[in-house]
Formats: C-alpha cells, sequence, structure tokens
C-alpha cells in the first residue's frame, strides 16, 4: 500500500515539468508510505513519476519504486496488492521473463510488456498504477475493479497530473481549484462525492475497473474491463445439489481469505461480534496462520451495553486461538483527533469514523496489514435496502405512468412533511416508481430539493443538473433484472464504492495501516455469480456457514446491528439541533473543506 503521483506534459507546447511540484504532491502522501520516497524525471523532464513506500511485499530496498524494468524502457509506481502475483510470475517464469526481485511490482512490470493493455485481464488484487513506456511515449494508468484504489487526474489539455490523493495534487500547486457543483451538490446528496466528481472542476477519478493510455502523439484510449452488472447478468447456472452449493461458496471465501492473507509482515483481522469479521477469522485461523491477530475497538459509551462487543469478540478469538487485544476509545479522543482526521479525509465524508480510530488502534498495536469485513452485506444482501427498495418499486410501480404527479405532490407536500418526519416521505411519488429512484430516497442525506438550503442555489442547480443521479443508477443496473441483485449492484457501486471503500482508504492511510477487504474480491464474486443468480441466494448465514469449524451460536444467532459507532454522541454535546448527528457532521466537514481549499461555494 502505497502512494504514487506523475505529471506527463504530453502537448507539443506544455513546458517542462516542475520537479519541485512532482516532490511537493508526493510528499503529501506520506503516511501513505512512510517507508520509503522515491521519484525519477526522464531527460527531457515531459514525464515524472514519484512514489511514497509502505513495505508490504518484499521489504528489501530493490524492490522499491519508481521500479524500471531491465531494459530499461519501462517504469512503474503502483498502490496496492496484487494477490495472485506468485502464479502470474510462474506463468512469466516458464516464459523466459528474469525477476530481480519478490515483489508484486516487477510482475506488473513483465507482465506490461508481454500482455501490454491486457494486462490488468488477469490481476486479482486492490491497485492503482501507472506505467511509462519509453518505446511507445505514453502513460498507461489501471485502476481496479471495485475501486478499492484511488487515482485522481487532471489534465489541462497539455499536461496530465495523477495522484492516489485529491489534496495531493492540489499541494502540487499547480491546479486550477475552481469548485465543481456536482461534487458539492453530490457530497450533500449522498454523504460522500460520488465518482468520478471531486470537489474541484480539474480533478476527477479514473473510473473503478478501467484504464487510460495517454500518449505524447495525442493519443488517449479509455476502456472499462470490470462491470459487476456485466457478471451478475447472466452466470452459469448454479448446482441444484445444496450441499454443492454450499460447498462452492466456502470454497470461493476460503480461496479469497487465502490470497488476502499473503505478505511479508504479520496480518491481523478487525474482530466485531459481527458475521462478517468473525467469518474472515474463522477462515484465516483455517489456513494454519499460527500468528492470527485480532483487534477490537470498545467504546467507553458503550461498555458494559448491549452494543459492547469487545466481550464476545474477545471470546471469538480465543476460539479461534487468535493473539487477541481490544484497544478503548472515548468521546474526548474525538475531540483531540478531529482536526487531524479532517485534514487525513481526502474527500468529504459522512461516514470513516469508525475506521480511523480502529486503524490507528491496529497500528499502535504494530500491525501494517488488516483484513476487514467490509462488502459483506452487500453481496449477502443483508442491508435494510434489500427489503425496502424493491417493497417501494412494487407499491409505486403503477404511479410511473402519471408524469409530473408526483414531482406536484412534493412541492406540495415537503414543506409540511419535512416539519413532522423525514423529508424524504414527500418525494415517494416521485422518486419511488423506479429502483434507481427508490435507492435514493433509501441512501440519500438530503434530497435533490434540500440541495439549496446548504448550497447557495446555483451551484445546487447546476450541481444536480451535472451529476444526472437517476439516469447515473439506472445506468448502473444495465439490464440486472433481479430486484435483489439490482440492490447489491447499486449498494456495491454507489455506497460502498464512494463511501466505505474510500473511507477504508484514507482513514487507513493516515494512520500506514493496509485495509485488505476479502470479501470486495473481483474473483470471489464471479465464483459465486451463479448462486447470487440462483433460486436461492445465499445470504448471511450461508456465509457464515462456510468455515469447517462452526462459529459460536452468540455470533449467529446474534440480531444484525451493524459496527455501531457513539459518533452521534459525540457530535451532539452543547450543540444547537441543527448541529448535531449526521447532517450537522456533513455541515462541518463540507465546511472544513471549503475553509482549507480557499472555497466558499
Amino acid at each position: 500500500m502505497c502512494g504514487l503521483n506523475g505529471i506527463f506534459a504530453h502537448g507539443r507546447t506544455a513546458s517542462p515539468i516542475d520537479t519541485g511540484e512532482l516532490r511537493r504532491t508526493r510528499d503529501r502522501m506520506a503516511t501513505r508510505g512512510p517507508d520509503g520516497a522515491g521519484e525519477w524525471v526522464d531527460s527531457e523532464r515531459r514525464i515524472g513519476l514519484g512514489h511514497r513506500r509502505l513495505s508490504i511485499i518484499d521489504l528489501r530496498e530493490i524492490a522499491d519504486q519508481p521500479m524500471v524494468s531491465a531494459d530499461g524502457r519501462v517504469r512503474i509506481v503502483f498502490n496496492g496488492e496484487i494477490y495472485n502475483y506468485r502464479e502470474i510470475k510462474a506463468e512469466l517464469t516458464a516464459q523466459g521473463a528474469v525477476f530481480r526481485t519478490e515483489s508484486d511490482t516487477e510482475v506488473l512490470l513483465h507482465l506490461w510488456q508481454r500482455r501490454g493493455h491486457a494486462m490488468v485481464d488477469g490481476l486479482r488484487g486492490m491497485y492503482a498504477l501507472a506505467i511509462w513506456d519509453e518505446a511507445a511515449q505514453g502513460v498507461f494508468l489501471a485502476r481496479d475493479p471495485y475501486g478499492i484504489k484511488p487515482l485522481y487526474l487532471a489534465d489541462d489539455g497539455g499536461t496530465l497530473r495523477f495522484a492516489s490523493q485529491v489534496k495531493a495534487l492540489l499541494a502540487g500547486g499547480a491546479i486550477d481549484t475552481t469548485l465543481e457543483p456536482a461534487g458539492h451538490a453530490g457530497f450533500f446528496l449522498w454523504g460522500n462525492v460520488p465518482e468520478p466528481w471531486t470537489l474541484y472542476r480539474d480533478i476527477r477519478s479514473l473510473p473503478a475497473g478501467s484504464t487510460l493510455w495517454v500518449g505524447r502523439d495525442g493519443k488517449r484510449e479509455a476502456r472499462r474491463f470490470f462491470d459487476l452488472a456485466d457478471v451478475l447478468r447472466a452466470p452459469a447456472a448454479a448446482p441444484s445439489d445444496p450441499a454443492a452449493r454450499a460447498e462452492q461458496l466456502r470454497a470461493a471465501l476460503d480461496d479469497s481469505v487465502r490470497h488476502h492473507l499473503i505478505a511479508d509482515v504479520p496480518v491481523g483481522v478487525f474482530l466485531s461480534a459481527g458475521l462478517d469479521s468473525t467469518t474472515l477469522a474463522a477462515l484465516a485461523a483455517e489456513t494454519g496462520n499460527t500468528a492470527l491477530r485480532t483487534l477490537t475497538l470498545g467504546f467507553e459509551e458503550f461498555k458494559g451495553g448491549d452494543k459492547d462487543e469487545t466481550i464476545l469478540a474477545a471470546e471469538i478469538a480465543r476460539l479461534y486461538g487468535a493473539a487477541h487485544e481490544t484497544r478503548w476509545i472515548r468521546g474526548a479522543e474525538f475531540a483531540a483527533e478531529r482536526a487531524h482526521l479532517l485534514d487525513a479525509m481526502d474527500q468529504p465524508s459522512i461516514d470513516g469514523v469508525n475506521t480511523y480510530f480502529v486503524a490507528r488502534a491496529a497500528r499502535a498495536a504494530g500491525l501494517k496489514v488488516a483484513l476487514s469485513g467490509l462488502g459483506g452485506d452487500e453481496l449477502f444482501a443483508s442491508y435494510p435496502s434489500f427489503r425496502h427498495v424493491p417493497k417501494i418499486v412494487r407499491t409505486l410501480a403503477p404511479m410511473k405512468t402519471l408524469a409530473g404527479f408526483g414531482g406536484a405532490v412534493r412541492a406540495v407536500a415537503a414543506p409540511m412533511v419535512g416539519a413532522m418526519t423525514s423529508p424524504k416521505y414527500a418525494g415517494l411519488l416521485e422518486y419511488g416508481t423506479t429502483t434507481g429512484g427508490a435507492y435514493l430516497l433509501r441512501r440519500s442525506l438530503f434530497m435533490p430539493w434540500e440541495l439549496a438550503s446548504v448550497l447557495p442555489p446555483e451551484i445546487a442547480r447546476e450541481g444536480i443538473e451535472r451529476l444526472e443521479t437517476l439516469t447515473s443508477l439506472e445506468k448502473t443496473l444495465d439490464g440486472v433484472r433481479d430486484p435483489r441483485l439490482q440492490v447489491s449492484v447499486l449498494e456495491s457501486s454507489w455506497y460502498m464504492k464512494n463511501q466505505l471503500l474510500r473511507d477504508a482508504d484514507w482513514a487507513g492511510m493516515a494512520h500506514s495501516l493496509e485495509i485488505r477487504t476479502p470479501l470486495v474480491d473481483s474473483i470471489l464474486v464471479r465464483k459465486i455469480a451463479p448462486l447470487l443468480a440462483g433460486s436461492q441466494p445465499p445470504g448471511k448465514r450461508a456465509m457464515a456457514d462456510a468455515p469447517r469449524r462452526k462459529l459460536p451460536n452468540a455470533v449467529l444467532n446474534r440480531p444484525k446491528t451493524g459496527f455501531v459507532v457513539p459518533v452521534r454522541e459525540w457530535l451532539s454535546g452543547d450543540k444547537p439541533p441543527a448541529e448535531r448527528g449526521l447532517r450537522g457532521w456533513a455541515l462541518h466537514v463540507h465546511e472544513a473543506f471549503a475553509a482549507s481549499s480557499g472555497m466558499s461555494p
């Protein structure tokens, strides 16, 4: 896990790159890579690459980056982990490749030289990478299927800049900071900034599961190589035998966990008392890992109550032979860390506080890598949205033919409804007739008609127009018809990608901790797609039955609660009602970002 950046002056009239800018951008990402810093600039100063390293695989200096091929023609900077690099290395070695390191980075170099743009089709992992090819005179950028690792771009038509963080690009000092209405409106709509937008008009994210080639000859080639809707739309048939289905699921989960444990440093598990993390801990123990470590975060506000997960988590750790540690936190620590938390938060988010503190605890415990159960709810349909969204659509679909009626009702009813209950109810007839609209009702922080109350009206209006939210939501489904799979695609492609995975990245990297997500894996979802699309799709209980050694009944029979953090209590204090809760936190976060960047939307 690292931080990468680069500058490519591809235009004929573009100025030579500024090495000072390259270093400022790189070093803004110091916590992403405290183990080393590297850079390379070509003799003409047309291309420069920077890297901050967190050493996880092959800890030697010979594996530092930027890394150059043996013939000197190809250079790479890479952030993430390739979990099947050993298999790929064996294939390449059989084809005559000679390796100098034991790193996954060098495997990527050889893979590019043999397969070019198609190199990503065989990768399993979380990654963002940039490759400079001297012979082809261009830069190749790629991002993993789910977008676990970030990559942001700014191209003024003559110079391409890219980095692992938005704030790193800004630190370079050459980016136009004109605000992007879609980014600001998107934040208040969702509680995060939806891809590909950022708060800045000139910065975009490279879409998840895609590649981009930019050449000095002006050629640009973008390709999407992974789409979850494609995987789930028409998979192969599932086995008819229940035992065969269970074994297919068990084998796929076991395979993913084994791959995610590959490292040259100790790997821990974030352990709550929930099904996701307990299943991962059990499967990790079954690999024969005799040095398994688990970590639980406890909150003084919950100690001894029904929201206290520490006692059960410790019992789980003992059952599976893990070296366990509980770290306690209280509201005063949140107050003390608030400024640093907001500085580490690369894009505004209403979430991530829990991940920030558990990552801090893991790093204090001496870990560099930890497994997270993130992704289980989206894969195994355990959010309330899997029940509510299809129900809303079934109930209100007949109203779809009454064009404009829902909007008219909402315009009249919104002030009254908002005064009595959630303002979302006013939009039921307007948004509840389609899956995308019902999902927006379920997940939104503010509804579109409320944005003018938190943003200047012209910013809110332009932002809504540029977002095209309902169109984008429906496009995400891309032919998926099954209601359960529809919600799975939306939760994975919107909430998980834009909120949970992004929060895991910035919060983990704030403490130089690599967070791995075995339940967010393109190979895993391909293997179990027939089960998910079958007549009896597996739920959380089927996932929890995967380990050979049964999970404790106290975990299996525990009501779903999620990983609860007393953020509301921490945020409330003596503040007036309007400043409490997640909406109040959103206003505070947005104000902090606007102030730090000189924006005043």
